[in-house]
């Protein structure tokens, strides 16, 4: 599904024009980006937690010269969906 799609589902389903879905749409995605590039982690009940991974330094290798090279440590963004998600996809709904 892309965000085109949520959008216009989004619209058909609450009867708001599709403009202003695609503002909170774009708005939502741009405050949980800001929140996770300031290094706060995004918790929504019921739907699953944006979170902030630290990936540690590491030694990889760069095959095509045959050298290693130090990977710096990093922050990556991972999502991790809530339990009741979970099982709604599986078909366990509780």
């Amino acid at each position: 599904m892309t965000k085109a799609e949520i959008v216009a589902d989004v619209a058909n389903k609450t009867g708001v024009e599709k403009v202003a879905v695609q503002a909170v749409v774009e708005s939502f995605m741009d405050t949980v980006k800001g929140a996770m590039v300031n290094g706060e982690n995004v918790y929504l009940r019921g739907f699953g937690s944006f979170t902030i991974k630290r990936r540690a330094e590491k030694t990889g290798r760069n095959i095509s010269k045959n050298t290693t090279i130090i990977i710096p440590a990093h922050n990556i963004p991972a999502f991790k969906p809530a339990k009741t998600f979970v099982n709604q996809v599986k078909g366990n709904t509780k």
